[in-house]
């Protein structure tokens, strides 16, 4: 499923995605087999109650994470925010939500990086880049993304190219106050 535009503004962009019809498709069913070996089982109660919470389990395993971007540029920040069903049932509601905040004066490129998913092909994931060499995904799972749509919202296809960059850093390191 692809990243969905919420809002766009001249100094913002806001993306958001949710679990598509697949894995809530895929959700349903787990839980109906779940469902379909309590109730046709002559099993006692408990083994029932472990059917079906054993299913719940597996299906809320498997289903996506809701995520979002916010590309703020009055702040100068980017926002990357992850909610995650599983997460959150798994350690008793204290955990679930991710949220990674960078400033946008750090970030120097956007990729769209090919990746194998299981049983399915080839997926791809729209990649972060910063100036500190730290790369993050824009999602968690391989999607088709909005490289074009972020890289003109920043202006990103004005900035230099890496090795502008190195060669602009090794000028600077070599600049008047750093001569002996």
């Amino acid at each position: 499923m692809y990243m969905q535009v919420e809002a766009r503004t001249s100094s913002r962009l806001h993306l958001q995605r949710a679990p598509g019809i697949r894995s809530w498709s895929l959700l349903v069913g787990i839980v109906s087999i779940g469902l379909a070996a309590a109730y046709y089982s002559g099993d006692s109660l408990g083994w029932k109650l472990f059917y079906l919470t054993g299913c719940l389990f597996v299906a809320v395993q498997n289903l996506e994470d809701w995520e979002e971007a916010i590309f703020d540029k009055s702040t100068g920040e980017v926002v990357l925010k992850t909610f995650s069903l599983y997460r959150k049932l798994l350690t008793l509601f204290r955990a679930g939500h991710d949220q990674v905040v960078a400033q946008l004066c750090d970030l120097r490129d956007v990729n769209v990086e090919q990746e194998t998913v299981r049983y399915f092909g080839k997926g791809y994931m729209v990649v972060l880049r910063f100036a500190t060499g730290f790369s993050h995904p824009l999602t968690q799972s391989a999607v088709i993304g909005h490289r074009g749509l972020i890289a003109s919202f920043l202006d990103l296809h004005r900035l230099e190219s890496p090795s502008e960059l190195s060669q602009r850093s090794d000028s600077e390191a070599d600049g008047p106050g750093n001569q002996r």
